[in-house]
């Protein structure tokens, strides 16, 4: 998946200011920083890669991850477990259940509608849970990686 760039970039950014300032919060400047980070990616980023790409005279860690918190929280991105990583939502700034398919060959994932969310939410309140997210991940091979044909 490539990531944005250009008018599209410069969109979805202003797009996310819109969307946070209608919660009420605010896009900080390093909130907007690794939310554009993670646009450009186009695809799942370890929070270290996000520190070292920073740029302007570099970000401390609890910088870039109290931004990651936001931007989950906010629905902005996803934390992939199994990959100790991050990725920006395509449906940004709306808080979903979520679905990964990741490929074990070359890293590629896809952010799918997890038809299960609905029955995990039930299951969950039938036992007093209450939840904060709901992500899926789903580990294979890419259609590429299938053939061969790599990336």
């Amino acid at each position: 998946m490539a990531g944005l760039a250009g008018r599209a970039l410069d969109a979805a950014l202003s797009k996310a200011g819109a969307r946070v300032a209608a919660a009420d919060e605010r896009l900080t400047d390093s909130r907007r920083r690794v939310l554009e980070l993670l646009l450009k990616a186009g695809g799942p980023v370890k929070a270290y890669d996000l520190i070292a790409a920073y740029g302007q005279g570099g970000a401390k860690p609890p910088t870039v991850y109290r931004a990651l918190e936001f931007l989950e929280r906010l629905g902005f991105a996803h934390r992939l477990e199994s990959l100790n990583a991050y990725v920006a939502c395509p449906r940004s700034g709306e808080v979903h259940a979520a679905a990964f398919l990741i490929c074990e060959c070359c890293g590629a994932t896809v952010e799918i509608e997890p038809g299960v969310a609905d029955r995990v939410e039930r299951a969950a309140g039938a036992h007093g849970y209450s939840l904060r997210g709901l992500t899926l991940e789903a580990r294979g091979l890419c259609p590429a990686c299938r053939t061969g044909d790599g990336h």
